[in-house]
């Protein structure tokens, strides 16, 4: 039981973060095209964010991966 909590908190929030990320590259995106169609601020701010979320996402990502793999235990070999 504890195993598969574990396992789908970890999916769970790696999608979280997935989306965090998305939401930000969304924003820098739009950012942009207001730039060249509209008068936009904030363009560089709003790259520097979803690079920055970007990198703890995947470093999260990875982080999580690995303490779902820890809570599975050791793999048995098969023979």
């Amino acid at each position: 039981m504890k195993k598969d909590v574990i396992e789908k908190l970890a999916a769970l929030i790696t999608i979280a973060f997935g989306l965090i990320a998305a939401l930000a590259w969304n924003g820098a995106i739009r950012a942009l095209f207001d730039k060249y169609y509209t008068a936009g601020e904030g363009i560089g701010g709003l790259f520097i964010y979803a690079i920055v979320v970007t990198i703890i996402a995947v470093f999260a990502t990875i982080w999580i991966g690995k303490v779902a793999q820890r809570a599975k235990g050791p793999e048995k070999k098969k023979k």
